[in-house]
């Protein structure tokens, strides 16, 4: 039985890995705002008790921030003329709101019991904010 099972398994898993490929490779405006709503979603859940995990939570999105403005700012470089110009407009927006996201998470660390929901919505509403802007900055690269 199970030597027949296993070249349907690994056709299974062929498909599933040459059907996937393609959307890895492509970042949508769909994928980024569905990223960006589980994460303010798991910061939301995170209680006071679990604040490490919370500032943990909220650095590593800020640096998946910076890898990906980083892509951005090397096809701006690319880029000439009026393009280039409005590119480094949305890549200087992308990055002041990336240093408020990143400030609300350093606030988030240093949250009091009483002031952990305020800190908590401060960073959401920051990071909400620049999953915005690389939203428009993708929209705009993508052109």
């Amino acid at each position: 039985m199970l030597p027949r099972i296993i070249p349907v398994l690994v056709a299974i898993i062929a498909l599933l890995v040459t059907s996937s490929v393609p959307a890895l490779a492509q970042t949508s405006a769909r994928d980024v705002g569905q990223k960006a709503s589980e994460t303010i979603e798991a910061i939301k859940n995170y209680t006071v008790e679990k604040k490490d995990e919370a500032v943990a939570h909220s650095k590593k999105v800020i640096a998946d921030a910076d890898g990906k403005i980083k892509d951005l700012e090397k096809q701006a470089a690319k880029q000439t003329g009026e393009a280039k110009a409005k590119s480094q407009a949305l890549i200087k927006d992308l990055k002041a709101k990336r240093t408020k996201a990143s400030q609300k998470a350093s606030e988030l660390g240093k949250a009091t019991k009483a002031s952990w929901d305020k800190a908590k919505d401060g960073f959401a509403e920051a990071y909400r904010d620049l999953a915005t802007a690389y939203d428009k900055a993708l929209g705009e690269f993508k052109k």
